[in-house]
Formats: structure tokens, C-alpha cells, sequence
């Protein structure tokens, strides 16, 4: 199981989104997700966080909170601990990012856009500041078949 972060930054009634149009075998593909990505060596989730971030944005965070973290599983993909944030504060310029277009978007917009079934599930408790969640989200294909919060199916 990989360690990945992804952090939605909000601004003015929006989150900053990655369309992920530009990898190719990206699991993510024609998707709209927060930024983050994978682990390195010895880092923390917070190291892993600020460090994606500013890779991927150009953006310094100042203020983020670590909302839970989601265990997603699957037939087609390695398995991933994903360390969710929410940040509403940052400093600095968006850049190109090489992975997909960066984009502000309405976050009453955003539930209309390609994304994982999961994700809306992790966005609500995220968005509804539920105490520090742990969420298991199983699927096959693109097809969500499992998910638990806190160890309870749901």
C-alpha cells in the first residue's frame, strides 16, 4: 500500500482542481481531484503535503487541516492510504502543472464534474468538518462496491 496526501485549497466559494488530462496509464484520467501525490522517503504526511502542493501549484500552504485519511482498494490499482486535507489559506502563483490543468472551481459546480464516487463521500465530511475520519473505500474498475467509516459499512 502506497502513502499519497491530497488537499483541496479553497478560495472564495471554490477549490483549486487538477483535471488530470496530461499522464498517460493515470489511474486519475479525465478525473477532477485536489492536488497531492505519493510519499517520498522519510516524509511525513505534512512534509508530503507542502511539498506536492508547491510542485504542483506554485503555492505555499499557511493554513490546511488534516481532515482523515481514506483507504482506498481495488482490482485494477495498488492499494493507497490517502492522508485528506483542507487548506484555506496560501501564499505564491499558480504554475503549469505537468500532471494536468489547474483550475478554480465553484465547489457547488464541482460535484457535476467526472470525479470518483468515493470522493464525494470524503468531500462531504470534509466539507461537513467531521472529527478526524478514517474511510475505507473498495472498488472494481471505476465502480465503488465497499465503503466504511470509522470500520462500520455504511
Amino acid at each position: 500500500m502506497k502513502n499519497t496526501t491530497l488537499c483541496y485549497i479553497e478560495k472564495d466559494g471554490c477549490y483549486l482542481l487538477l483535471h488530470r488530462i496530461k499522464k498517460e496509464n493515470d489511474l486519475n484520467k479525465d478525473k477532477w481531484i485536489g492536488i497531492g501525490g505519493k510519499f517520498e522517503e522519510n516524509e511525513s504526511p505534512e512534509e508530503c503535503l507542502l511539498r506536492e502542493v508547491k510542485e504542483e501549484t506554485g503555492l505555499t500552504l499557511l493554513d490546511y487541516r488534516y481532515c482523515g485519511i481514506v483507504t482506498f482498494v481495488s482490482d485494477l490499482w495498488e492499494g493507497e492510504y490517502m492522508h485528506l486535507y483542507h487548506a484555506t489559506d496560501f501564499t505564491g502563483d499558480l504554475i503549469d502543472c505537468d500532471e494536468g490543468k489547474l483550475e478554480w472551481v465553484d465547489k457547488a459546480f464541482f460535484a457535476s464534474l467526472p470525479q470518483w464516487e468515493g470522493d464525494k463521500i470524503f468531500l462531504k465530511l470534509m466539507e461537513d468538518r467531521v472529527p478526524f475520519f478514517s474511510l475505507k473505500l473498495s472498488y472494481q474498475g471505476d465502480r465503488l462496491i465497499y465503503k466504511a467509516l470509522n470500520g462500520a459499512p455504511f
